[in-house]
């Protein structure tokens, strides 16, 4: 069986079973279509989605590890900032600066 597409917003259809028969279920809009005739249906498992790791530094928690960069502060205008990198979006995406001021202790982002 090839991949079928919602014909409504294009999301993908999976196979669900609705009491005694399959029926193509569309993930997005979970719109319900009737399988063609003569079409045979499998069962495939959704995928699971990944569970994101967020990481919470406190005041000075972590923050000799982390290396510095200068950059100016937004709230208190010191020149120098701890600096990482996190995945905050899609993969095919770049990743999100995360700064944390040295004297302040103020975060911000910046979006790659």
């Amino acid at each position: 069986m090839a991949l079928k597409f919602c014909e409504k917003c294009g999301g993908l259809l999976l196979v669900k079973k609705k009491k005694t028969s399959l029926m193509l279920v569309c993930r997005k809009c979970k719109r319900e279509f009737k399988p063609p005739k003569g079409e045979k249906l499998a069962i495939v498992e959704e995928p699971h989605e990944e569970k994101k790791a967020v990481v919470v530094l406190g005041k000075d928690e972590g923050l000799a590890e982390l290396p510095l960069t200068k950059i100016m502060c937004p709230k208190c205008e010191n020149m120098e900032a701890y600096w990482w990198m996190q995945q905050t979006r899609a993969a095919d995406e770049p990743p999100t600066l995360f700064y944390k001021c040295k004297k302040c202790g103020y975060s911000w982002r910046s979006y790659g």
